[in-house]
């Protein structure tokens, strides 16, 4: 069986190509951060990171530094 812990899931209020767009650079350069992308058609603009390095709490931190709501989707 597939071990995904590598792949972070968050509820974000990311809801427009603009707002993602202005995280784009933010989440592109940081290390850690393998791929990233935004379900925009999503009702809870869910945030999927790949990382083998980050946990939850560093990409929510993250993000809600930039104004973002961002929480962990269990």
């Amino acid at each position: 069986m597939d071990n995904f812990d590598h792949i972070l899931l968050f509820k974000t209020d990311i809801k427009s190509e603009d707002c993602k767009a202005k995280l784009q650079a933010i989440l592109n350069g940081y290390e850690g951060i393998e791929q990233w992308n935004v379900a925009l058609d999503d009702q809870d603009c869910i945030l999927r990171i790949v990382s083998h390095t980050l946990n939850h709490q560093q990409i929510i931190e993250l993000i809600t530094n930039h104004g973002h709501f961002c929480c962990e989707l269990t």
